[in-house]
C-alpha cells in the first residue's frame, strides 16, 4: 500500500512560512492499493488528495476517526461529493446521541457551511462503526475506540501482510498511575500491536502535559512508550501543536533524538511524506 500524509497539524491549521517544513494542514491521510483509495479523516489536507482517479473505478472511502472541526473541515471541499460519476463511502464512529448522518449535517448546514447534505450530487453512502472489522477492496480494517473526548476511533489498515495503524488523536496515559504497562488495559493496544507504521498522536512535551491532561492528546514521550509497549516497527509523531513553529520543532526533536534510545525508527510526520509498506 502506498500511504500519502497530507495533514498532521493539530486543532487547526497554521500555514504559513514558519510552519513550512513541517506543514500546517489538519488531518488526512491518503492511502492506495491496487486501485482502491482510502481517505482517513478530513482535515484541511485533503485538499491534497489525489481525485485524478481512473473513471473506471469512481469509488472513495473516507474514514473518519472522529467529528471535531479539524477532522472535518476540509470534507464541504472534496470536490468527489459534488460528482454525480463519484460513489463516495463515509465511514464514521456511532453515538448513542445521534446518527452519523445527524452529526455531520450539522457541518453541511448554515451557519457552519452553505451547502446541505441534500445538495451534495455524489452517490454517498454513510457507515456507522464502532469495534469493528470489514474490507474495503484489498483492505482489512479493524476499528475500535480510543481515549479522546466524543466517539473516537483508531483505525488498523492490514493489506497483505503489511499494516499502518492510525490513532492521531488519543490520550492513552490519561488516569492517576499514567500510561498502563499491561496491553490489555492499554487503550489503542490492539490496534498498534506489530504495526509496520503507527502514525500517532504526540501533541505535547512532557513538560506541557500536566496542564494539559484531559484534553485528549498525548505527549511524546507517552507516545514512545506505547510504541514500544505495543513492538511497532515505524513511529510517526503527529496532531503537531499549532503554536510550535519549525524551528521549535527541530529543536524538539533533535533533543528527544539525544534523549531517548528506542529499538524502533520514530520520526516526526511532515505533510507531503509517502511510504510504501
Amino acid at each position: 500500500m502506498n500511504i500519502s500524509l497530507w495533514g498532521i497539524r493539530g486543532s487547526i491549521p497554521t500555514t504559513s512560512p514558519d510552519t513550512k517544513k513541517y506543514g500546517g494542514n489538519t488531518s488526512c491521510v491518503e492511502i492506495e492499493a491496487a486501485g482502491w483509495q482510502l481517505v482517513l479523516d478530513a482535515g484541511t489536507g485533503i485538499q491534497h488528495v489525489n481525485q485524478a482517479k481512473d473513471p473506471k473505478h469512481n469509488r472513495i472511502d473516507i474514514l473518519l476517526t472522529h467529528l471535531h472541526m479539524d477532522h472535518i473541515q476540509g470534507l464541504g471541499f472534496f470536490r468527489p461529493l459534488f460528482d454525480p460519476a463519484a460513489e463516495v463511502h463515509i465511514w464514521g464512529p456511532a453515538s448513542n446521541t445521534q446518527s452519523l448522518r445527524g452529526r455531520l449535517g450539522r457541518y453541511f448546514s448554515p451557519p457552519l457551511f452553505p451547502v446541505y447534505f441534500s445538495n451534495l450530487n455524489c452517490k454517498l453512502i454513510l457507515h456507522e462503526i464502532g469495534d469493528s472489522t470489514f474490507n474495503i477492496g484489498p483492505f482489512t480494517i479493524q476499528s475500535a475506540y480510543v481515549t479522546h473526548p466524543g466517539p473516537t476511533l483508531g483505525f488498523r489498515i492490514q493489506q497483505q501482510e503489511r499494516v499502518f495503524t492510525y490513532i492521531p488523536d488519543h490520550e492513552p496515559a490519561i488516569g492517576p498511575h499514567g500510561l498502563i504497562k499491561e496491553t490489555k488495559w492499554l487503550s489503542g493496544s490492539d490496534l498498534a500491536s506489530g504495526a509496520d507504521l503507527l502514525l500517532h498522536d504526540a501533541q505535547y512535551t512532557a513538560e506541557e502535559y500536566p496542564n494539559k491532561i484531559g484534553w485528549g492528546h498525548s505527549s511524546i514521550e507517552d507516545t514512545l512508550q506505547f510504541a514500544s509497549i505495543t513492538g511497532v516497527k515505524h513511529l510517526l509523531l503527529a496532531h503537531h501543536d499549532p503554536l510550535r513553529s519549525d524551528a521549535q520543532m527541530d529543536e524538539l526533536f533533535v533533543h528527544l533524538k539525544e534523549s531517548s534510545n528506542y529499538p524502533f525508527l520514530y520520526e516526526p510526520a511532515m505533510e507531503g511524506l509517502k511510504f510504501e509498506l
